[in-house]
């Protein structure tokens, strides 16, 4: 399983054994605001969020965007990886 990044869609896919995990976003210059996070319910407690989000944030330093949290799991998700804090 690999993080892909639906760009024409606006976000995150990871496919999972029950369906497609998303991480989806919002860009506005150079911020990229994360708005939704979303697993298959059958695959919750897992680790697939976790993953999405993680590699969804690292592609988005890399593409130079700031990281917006607007989405409940991925301000948890920074708090506990604060690296992704100082944008």
């Amino acid at each position: 399983m690999s993080v892909r990044h639906n760009a024409a869609a606006s976000r995150y896919e990871l496919d999972t054994e029950h369906g497609t995990a998303i991480a989806a976003y919002v860009e506005k210059g150079d911020r990229r605001i994360f708005t939704h996070t979303e697993v298959p319910k059958a695959d919750e407690g897992r680790g697939h969020a976790a993953r999405l989000v993680g590699e969804a944030l690292a592609d988005t330093r890399r593409h130079g965007f700031k990281i917006v949290p607007a989405c409940s799991y991925v301000v948890a998700y920074v708090r506990r990886h604060p690296e992704y804090a100082h944008d």
